[in-house]
C-alpha cells in the first residue's frame, strides 16, 4: 500500500485556496465598514455578498451566517492584538524598548482597524456567548502583557494603577479614529501617529 506524503506546511498555497482566503479576507473587510456604518443588526447577509463582489448566497461558502461573520472579525483581531503584542515584547532588548514597541503597535491598529473598533465598542453582545467569553479572554490576555512590560519600567506600581494606566491608554487611542473617521484626520496619519504615542507614553509613565 502506497503512503501519501504529509503535506508541506510550507508549500505555497494554491491558486484556488489563495483565492478562496482573499474572498473571506475581502467579506471580513466589507463586513467591518458596513456593520460601523449601519449596525450588526442593518447588515443584511445580501449586503455583505453585494460589498465584497458576491452573491449572498455565496457568503455561505465562507461563514455559516451572519453572526459568524461577526465572531470571525472581532475574535480575528482580538486574536491578531495579542500575538502582535507578544511578538514586540519578545524582540525587545528592555521593558522601555517593549512598551514603547507595544504603543507603537496599537497605534498602528487603531488607526488601520477604525471601523472594527467602532464594531467592537456596539456589537460584542451581538456575539453568542462562548464567542463573546473568547474575545474577552483575548483581551483580558492583552491587557495583562500590557501590564507586566509597564510593571517591569515601574515596579512601584500597584496591579490597580497598571490596570488603570493600560486601560485608559487604550481609550485614549482607540477613541481618536472614532473622531477622524472619515474627517481631515483620517487622511493625515503621519500627523496624528506622533501625538498619540507622545500622549500614550505620558499616561503610562507620568508619577
Amino acid at each position: 500500500m502506497t503512503e501519501t506524503a504529509p503535506a508541506d506546511p510550507l508549500a505555497r498555497p494554491t491558486q484556488r485556496s489563495q483565492a478562496k482566503a482573499d474572498r473571506r479576507a475581502a467579506l471580513l473587510a466589507a463586513a467591518a465598514g458596513l456593520f460601523a456604518e449601519r449596525g450588526f443588526n442593518g447588515v443584511s447577509i445580501e449586503d455583505l455578498g453585494a460589498a465584497a463582489g458576491v452573491s449572498g448566497p455565496a457568503v455561505y461558502r465562507h461563514f455559516a451566517s451572519k453572526q459568524a461573520v461577526l465572531a470571525a472579525l472581532l475574535v480575528g483581531v482580538s486574536e491578531n492584538l495579542l500575538d502582535g503584542g507578544n511578538a514586540v515584547e519578545e524582540e525587545a532588548a528592555d521593558p522601555a524598548g517593549a512598551l514603547r514597541g507595544l504603543i507603537a503597535f496599537h497605534v498602528d491598529f487603531a488607526l488601520a482597524e477604525a471601523d472594527t473598533i467602532r464594531v467592537q465598542d456596539r456589537d460584542l453582545d451581538a456575539l453568542a456567548p462562548d464567542e463573546r467569553r473568547a474575545v474577552r479572554t483575548l483581551q483580558r490576555r492583552y491587557i495583562e502583557l500590557w501590564m507586566r512590560v509597564l510593571g517591569e519600567l515601574h515596579p512601584s506600581l500597584a496591579a490597580d494603577e497598571l490596570r488603570v494606566r493600560v486601560q485608559a491608554t487604550f481609550g485614549l487611542i482607540n477613541s481618536t479614529p472614532h473622531s477622524a473617521r472619515g474627517g481631515a484626520a483620517h487622511s493625515t496619519d503621519a500627523s496624528v501617529r506622533p501625538v498619540l504615542e507622545r500622549m500614550a507614553w505620558a499616561a503610562l509613565t507620568s508619577r
